[in-house]
Protein backbone atom coordinates (compact mmCIF):
# COMPACT_ATOMS: atom_id res chain seq x y z
CA UNK A 1 0.00 0.00 0.00
CA UNK A 2 1.02 3.65 -0.36
CA UNK A 3 0.97 6.29 2.37
CA UNK A 4 1.76 9.99 2.17
CA UNK A 5 4.27 11.02 4.82
CA UNK A 6 5.61 14.57 4.99
CA UNK A 7 4.11 15.19 1.56
CA UNK A 8 5.90 12.28 -0.13
CA UNK A 9 4.55 8.89 -1.19
CA UNK A 10 5.94 5.88 0.66
CA UNK A 11 5.40 2.24 -0.20
CA UNK A 12 4.60 -0.02 2.76
CA UNK A 13 4.35 -3.79 2.39
CA UNK A 14 1.74 -5.46 4.58
CA UNK A 15 2.87 -9.09 4.46
CA UNK A 16 0.40 -10.24 1.83
CA UNK A 17 -2.76 -9.31 3.74
CA UNK A 18 -4.76 -6.07 3.83
CA UNK A 19 -3.85 -3.87 6.77
CA UNK A 20 -6.20 -4.42 9.70
CA UNK A 21 -5.98 -1.52 12.14
CA UNK A 22 -7.73 -3.53 14.87
CA UNK A 23 -4.65 -5.78 15.18
CA UNK A 24 -1.38 -5.02 16.99
CA UNK A 25 1.12 -3.44 14.64
CA UNK A 26 4.63 -4.66 13.88
CA UNK A 27 7.02 -2.36 12.02
CA UNK A 28 9.93 -3.88 10.03
CA UNK A 29 12.88 -1.56 9.22
CA UNK A 30 15.40 -2.53 6.56
CA UNK A 31 19.11 -1.77 6.45
CA UNK A 32 21.28 0.51 4.31
CA UNK A 33 20.57 0.28 0.59
CA UNK A 34 17.90 -2.38 0.94
CA UNK A 35 14.08 -2.38 0.99
CA UNK A 36 11.04 -4.19 2.39
CA UNK A 37 11.82 -7.38 0.45
CA UNK A 38 14.43 -8.52 3.00
CA UNK A 39 11.55 -9.26 5.38
CA UNK A 40 9.63 -11.53 2.98
CA UNK A 41 9.30 -14.53 5.30
CA UNK A 42 8.99 -12.77 8.64
CA UNK A 43 6.51 -10.13 7.49
CA UNK A 44 4.28 -12.73 5.86
CA UNK A 45 4.23 -14.95 8.98
CA UNK A 46 3.20 -12.10 11.27
CA UNK A 47 0.58 -10.85 8.81
CA UNK A 48 -1.02 -14.30 8.84
CA UNK A 49 -0.76 -14.70 12.62
CA UNK A 50 -2.66 -11.83 14.13
CA UNK A 51 -0.58 -8.76 13.36
CA UNK A 52 -0.89 -5.66 11.20
CA UNK A 53 2.40 -5.60 9.28
CA UNK A 54 4.13 -2.41 8.17
CA UNK A 55 7.33 -3.03 6.19
CA UNK A 56 8.16 0.28 4.51
CA UNK A 57 10.67 1.21 1.88
CA UNK A 58 12.39 4.18 3.52
CA UNK A 59 12.31 7.43 1.50
CA UNK A 60 14.23 7.10 -1.75
CA UNK A 61 14.40 3.31 -1.46
CA UNK A 62 12.55 0.64 -3.41
CA UNK A 63 9.11 1.93 -4.40
CA UNK A 64 9.13 4.97 -2.11
CA UNK A 65 9.52 8.44 -3.58
CA UNK A 66 11.64 11.30 -2.31
CA UNK A 67 15.26 11.64 -1.33
CA UNK A 68 16.94 9.45 1.28
CA UNK A 69 16.92 10.98 4.74
CA UNK A 70 20.26 12.26 5.97
CA UNK A 71 20.28 11.25 9.63
CA UNK A 72 19.13 8.38 11.81
CA UNK A 73 17.13 10.86 13.89
CA UNK A 74 15.26 12.03 10.78
CA UNK A 75 14.51 8.42 9.86
CA UNK A 76 13.17 7.75 13.36
CA UNK A 77 10.89 10.78 13.18
CA UNK A 78 9.74 9.66 9.72
CA UNK A 79 8.78 6.27 11.20
CA UNK A 80 6.78 8.06 13.89
CA UNK A 81 4.95 9.87 11.11
CA UNK A 82 4.38 6.59 9.29
CA UNK A 83 2.73 5.01 12.33
CA UNK A 84 0.53 8.06 12.76
CA UNK A 85 -0.44 8.12 9.09
CA UNK A 86 -1.17 4.38 9.14
CA UNK A 87 -3.47 4.84 12.13
CA UNK A 88 -1.51 3.14 14.93
CA UNK A 89 -0.72 4.56 18.35
CA UNK A 90 2.10 2.07 18.96
CA UNK A 91 3.94 -0.86 17.38
CA UNK A 92 6.43 -3.58 17.96
CA UNK A 93 9.60 -2.60 16.03
CA UNK A 94 11.99 -4.98 14.28
CA UNK A 95 15.12 -3.59 12.62
CA UNK A 96 18.16 -4.84 10.77
CA UNK A 97 21.52 -3.03 10.72
CA UNK A 98 20.71 0.62 9.95
CA UNK A 99 17.13 -0.29 10.86
CA UNK A 100 18.29 -1.16 14.39
CA UNK A 101 19.73 2.33 14.83
CA UNK A 102 16.42 3.75 13.64
CA UNK A 103 14.58 1.49 16.08
CA UNK A 104 16.79 2.57 18.98
CA UNK A 105 16.28 6.23 18.15
CA UNK A 106 12.54 5.80 17.60
CA UNK A 107 12.16 4.17 21.03
CA UNK A 108 14.24 6.91 22.67
CA UNK A 109 12.59 9.87 20.91
CA UNK A 110 9.02 8.53 20.83
CA UNK A 111 8.80 6.00 23.70
CA UNK A 112 5.01 5.89 23.62
CA UNK A 113 5.12 4.45 20.10
CA UNK A 114 7.27 1.37 20.78
CA UNK A 115 5.99 -1.66 22.72
CA UNK A 116 8.89 -4.06 22.02
CA UNK A 117 12.16 -4.01 20.08
CA UNK A 118 14.04 -6.63 18.08
CA UNK A 119 17.48 -5.62 16.81
CA UNK A 120 19.16 -7.86 14.22
CA UNK A 121 22.83 -7.32 13.31
CA UNK A 122 23.28 -4.42 15.65
CA UNK A 123 25.59 -2.30 17.78
CA UNK A 124 25.38 1.06 19.53
CA UNK A 125 27.61 2.51 16.80
CA UNK A 126 28.01 1.29 13.21
CA UNK A 127 31.17 2.89 11.79
CA UNK A 128 31.66 2.58 8.03
CA UNK A 129 35.14 2.18 6.55
CA UNK A 130 36.51 5.06 4.47
CA UNK A 131 36.98 2.89 1.38
CA UNK A 132 33.33 1.84 1.43
CA UNK A 133 32.14 5.42 1.99
CA UNK A 134 34.35 6.67 -0.85
CA UNK A 135 33.11 4.01 -3.26
CA UNK A 136 29.47 4.64 -2.34
CA UNK A 137 29.96 8.40 -2.72
CA UNK A 138 31.29 7.84 -6.24
CA UNK A 139 28.42 5.45 -7.07
CA UNK A 140 31.10 2.85 -7.76
CA UNK A 141 29.94 -0.76 -7.99
CA UNK A 142 32.77 -1.63 -5.61
CA UNK A 143 30.52 -0.36 -2.81
CA UNK A 144 27.85 -2.91 -3.69
CA UNK A 145 30.49 -5.63 -3.87
CA UNK A 146 31.83 -4.69 -0.44
CA UNK A 147 28.39 -4.60 1.18
CA UNK A 148 27.43 -8.02 -0.19
CA UNK A 149 30.76 -9.75 0.43
CA UNK A 150 31.02 -8.42 4.00
CA UNK A 151 27.30 -8.63 4.66
CA UNK A 152 26.72 -12.31 3.93
CA UNK A 153 28.15 -15.11 6.03
CA UNK A 154 30.34 -17.87 4.59
CA UNK A 155 27.57 -20.43 4.19
CA UNK A 156 25.44 -17.89 2.32
CA UNK A 157 28.24 -17.29 -0.16
CA UNK A 158 28.40 -21.02 -0.88
CA UNK A 159 24.68 -21.21 -1.63
CA UNK A 160 22.29 -22.16 1.09
CA UNK A 161 19.23 -20.18 0.01
CA UNK A 162 16.13 -21.76 1.55
CA UNK A 163 14.25 -21.06 -1.70
CA UNK A 164 15.39 -23.61 -4.34
CA UNK A 165 17.03 -22.01 -7.37
CA UNK A 166 17.60 -18.64 -5.69
CA UNK A 167 21.07 -17.13 -5.33
CA UNK A 168 21.47 -15.21 -2.07
CA UNK A 169 24.47 -13.13 -3.10
CA UNK A 170 23.06 -12.29 -6.53
CA UNK A 171 19.72 -11.29 -5.06
CA UNK A 172 21.38 -8.86 -2.65
CA UNK A 173 23.41 -7.35 -5.49
CA UNK A 174 20.30 -6.76 -7.60
CA UNK A 175 18.47 -4.95 -4.78
CA UNK A 176 21.47 -2.69 -4.18
CA UNK A 177 21.92 -2.06 -7.91
CA UNK A 178 18.30 -0.89 -8.14
CA UNK A 179 19.02 2.08 -5.86
CA UNK A 180 19.11 5.55 -7.34
CA UNK A 181 22.53 7.24 -7.28
CA UNK A 182 23.41 8.52 -3.83
CA UNK A 183 21.00 6.34 -1.82
CA UNK A 184 23.54 3.84 -0.51
CA UNK A 185 25.99 6.62 0.31
CA UNK A 186 23.34 8.59 2.22
CA UNK A 187 22.51 5.53 4.31
CA UNK A 188 26.12 4.65 5.05
CA UNK A 189 26.94 8.26 5.89
CA UNK A 190 24.00 8.41 8.32
CA UNK A 191 25.13 5.19 10.02
CA UNK A 192 28.72 6.38 10.29
CA UNK A 193 27.65 9.73 11.75
CA UNK A 194 25.27 8.30 14.36
CA UNK A 195 26.79 8.66 17.83
CA UNK A 196 23.69 8.47 20.03
CA UNK A 197 23.21 4.72 20.28
CA UNK A 198 24.42 4.35 23.86
CA UNK A 199 22.36 7.32 25.02
CA UNK A 200 19.28 5.96 23.26
CA UNK A 201 19.82 2.47 24.73
CA UNK A 202 19.91 3.90 28.24
CA UNK A 203 16.40 5.30 27.73
CA UNK A 204 14.83 2.03 26.56
CA UNK A 205 12.60 0.21 29.02
CA UNK A 206 10.62 -2.06 26.68
CA UNK A 207 11.58 -5.74 26.24
CA UNK A 208 14.31 -5.96 23.62
CA UNK A 209 15.65 -8.97 21.72
CA UNK A 210 19.08 -8.64 20.12
CA UNK A 211 20.06 -11.22 17.47
CA UNK A 212 23.74 -11.29 16.49
CA UNK A 213 25.66 -13.38 13.97
CA UNK A 214 28.74 -15.24 15.11
CA UNK A 215 30.45 -14.48 11.75
CA UNK A 216 29.06 -10.97 11.22
CA UNK A 217 31.74 -8.74 9.66
CA UNK A 218 29.56 -5.62 9.38
CA UNK A 219 28.42 -5.40 13.01
CA UNK A 220 30.58 -7.92 14.89
CA UNK A 221 28.84 -9.88 17.63
CA UNK A 222 30.82 -8.14 20.37
CA UNK A 223 29.03 -4.89 19.48
CA UNK A 224 25.64 -6.52 19.91
CA UNK A 225 26.69 -8.04 23.21
CA UNK A 226 27.84 -4.63 24.45
CA UNK A 227 24.56 -3.03 23.36
CA UNK A 228 22.56 -5.73 25.17
CA UNK A 229 24.34 -4.70 28.36
CA UNK A 230 23.14 -1.11 27.91
CA UNK A 231 19.43 -2.01 27.64
CA UNK A 232 17.57 -2.67 30.88
CA UNK A 233 15.32 -5.50 29.65
CA UNK A 234 17.27 -7.33 26.96
CA UNK A 235 17.60 -10.87 25.60
CA UNK A 236 20.65 -11.75 23.50
CA UNK A 237 20.65 -14.51 20.85
CA UNK A 238 23.76 -15.56 18.93
CA UNK A 239 23.30 -17.48 15.67
CA UNK A 240 26.27 -19.76 15.15
CA UNK A 241 28.06 -19.34 11.82
CA UNK A 242 25.69 -16.58 10.66
CA UNK A 243 26.81 -13.38 8.98
CA UNK A 244 25.18 -9.96 9.02
CA UNK A 245 22.03 -10.47 6.92
CA UNK A 246 20.47 -13.03 9.23
CA UNK A 247 16.82 -12.59 8.29
CA UNK A 248 17.81 -13.77 4.77
CA UNK A 249 20.58 -16.22 5.68
CA UNK A 250 18.74 -17.81 8.62
CA UNK A 251 15.11 -16.81 8.07
CA UNK A 252 13.54 -19.60 10.10
CA UNK A 253 15.83 -19.12 13.10
CA UNK A 254 15.25 -15.36 13.08
CA UNK A 255 11.50 -15.90 12.79
CA UNK A 256 11.56 -18.35 15.72
CA UNK A 257 13.27 -15.75 17.92
CA UNK A 258 10.85 -13.01 16.85
CA UNK A 259 7.91 -15.28 17.69
CA UNK A 260 9.38 -15.79 21.16
CA UNK A 261 9.41 -12.01 21.51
Amino acid sequence: MNLTIDGTTAFVATGGKPLDRSLPAILFLHGAGFDHSVWALQSRWFAHHGHAVLAPDLPGHGRSAGAPLKTIAAMADWCAGLLNEAGFSSARVVGHSMGTLIGLELAARHPHLVTRLALIGTAAAVPVGPDLLKAAGANDHDAIDMVTIWGLGPTAELGGNRAPGQWMHGGAVRVLEANRPGVLYADLFACNAYQDGAAAAAKISVPTTLIVGERDMMTPARGGRALAGMIASSRLVTLKGAGHTMMVERPDEVLDELIKG
